[in-house]
């Protein structure tokens, strides 16, 4: 009779993918990248700039990171998850980050795979067009102006109407002199 075979989890790995499972919690947006070729000092910068935009950019195990993502509901990520990958997480905007990843991959070896982005699956060049696209605080600022220029014009035009009252008196008043 042949035994019956069982796995064992080891507690390094769970705790592992708890880790990611705590920290992929705290992000709406995935935007995964291949950083083979890339070196440690480079893979520094790439942080660091990230971090300036309260990102962080993590390299991650695949299988762990399928799991974790399995166990937040998040999106199927397709072929992302295969090779070395790392998983850049936007805690704000989303738009920025990909920004910077794009930059960054112009000139060194960092090859942008795709993203999570709101839910939905992206490939590299949705992740690219969704760059392009403004951010939340540049949409708010651009409806702020268009809200603000009729009133910006009835003011204008309120003053105006005294001011060449004053000037057509004061050429009236040249006129008799």
């Amino acid at each position: 009779m042949m035994a019956e075979y069982e796995t064992k989890l080891q507690q390094s790995k769970l705790d592992a993918v708890q880790a990611l499972v705590n920290e992929f919690k705290e992000v709406n947006d995935f935007i995964f990248a291949d950083y083979r070729g890339l070196t440690v000092e480079q893979i520094t910068d790439l942080r660091n700039k990230l971090r300036e935009q309260e990102a962080v950019f993590k390299v991650v195990k695949n299988r762990f990171a399928k799991i974790a993502l399995g166990q937040l509901d998040k999106q199927e990520t397709g072929d992302l998850l295969i090779g070395p990958t790392a998983i850049a997480l936007p805690k704000g905007e989303s738009g920025d980050v990909a920004k910077t990843l794009i930059e960054y991959a112009k000139n060194s070896k960092l090859e942008l795979k795709g993203g999570i982005i709101d839910g939905n699956l992206f490939s590299p060049d949705q992740v690219i067009a969704y760059s392009k696209l403004p951010g939340r605080d540049q949409l708010l600022a651009q409806l702020m102006g268009t809200m603000k220029a009729p009133i910006q014009n009835m003011v204008f035009l309120l003053n105006g109407i005294p001011t060449k009252l004053v000037r057509t008196l004061q050429a009236l008043a040249d006129s008799k002199e």
